[in-house]
């Protein structure tokens, strides 16, 4: 119902605020941790620099379209066979990090962990990887939880960091544009084929929204790219929805290991 979905998000923000205001008191009495290794931080913030150093980065090369690291430089523009065989519905993909137990242990810790204070963090790492992307975009769109997760969950972690990615490049968010329209079972042990049947229709543009994208180039933002499903469905709802093209920003993709080019 109409009502449940506008009704869910403000109910969350509202939980939001009291789980800030306990977090602020917790953090004025006890020591920031690394969300990796639970150590101390003293004064700083993010990672202790053992796991900071034990972090992968994705850098050049890889895949134009998809983004997943090549072993080795074999020229500027080449696509991997996932992108030949498979092409997505969205245009390009981008990540900060490789899914590694660091990646894992960060993402967890800011999606079920209460770590608020690691999305400014995990944005900046997205803007970095995205510097080719942001330049040409006109908005900032979040993966949406469905309005039962998000009650659970109490924030929606894509829109945290799309809110961080904005303060960072000056690009603005489109929050309610993208809607989950069925609350679809956890990703987690599905193959390709049953993640992509699983998110088959879940996403929707609503009618009153279209006006705000059409003929703009926007990206999904979201915390981890496993398959690919998620972000393409959504994809191909907003570019039926009239935009003129689709970027995927995401802070963390699982990456196969020896992967080549063609």
């Amino acid at each position: 119902m109409e009502t449940e979905t506008t009704a869910a998000p403000l109910l969350a923000r509202v939980g939001g605020t009291f789980r800030g205001l306990f977090r602020f008191a917790l953090d004025a009495a006890l020591p920031q941790l690394c969300p990796s290794c639970r150590e101390p931080l003293g004064d700083g913030a993010g990672l202790c620099a053992s796991c900071w150093s034990k972090l992968s980065p994705i850098e050049k090369p890889y895949c134009a379209r998809l983004g997943i690291p090549f072993v080795y430089d074999p020229g500027p523009g080449l696509l991997s066979m996932e992108a030949m065989a498979n092409p997505p519905a969205y245009d390009r993909a981008r990540a900060a990090v490789r899914y590694d137990e660091i990646a894992r242990a960060l993402v967890l810790a800011f999606k079920f962990g209460d770590r608020m204070d690691l999305a400014p963090m995990m944005g900046r790492w997205m803007a970095r990887a995205g510097h080719e992307l942001l330049p040409e975009a006109d908005a900032l769109i979040p993966v949406p939880l469905h309005w039962r997760r998000l009650w659970s969950r109490r924030f929606n972690q894509a829109a945290a960091l799309s809110k961080a990615i904005s303060e960072t490049s000056g690009v603005p968010v489109l929050f309610d544009t993208l809607r989950r329209v069925r609350a679809t079972p956890q990703q987690i042990g599905l193959s390709k084929t049953q993640r992509a049947d699983n998110v088959q229709g879940a996403f929707r543009v609503p009618w009153e929204r279209k006006a705000t994208i059409a003929g703009r180039r926007v990206i999904l933002i979201d915390d981890v790219l496993t398959s690919g499903a998620t972000v393409d469905t959504c994809a191909r709802a907003l570019l039926k929805a009239g935009a003129k093209q689709v970027d995927v920003l995401v802070f963390a993709r699982v990456v196969a290991a020896g992967r080549v080019p063609i």
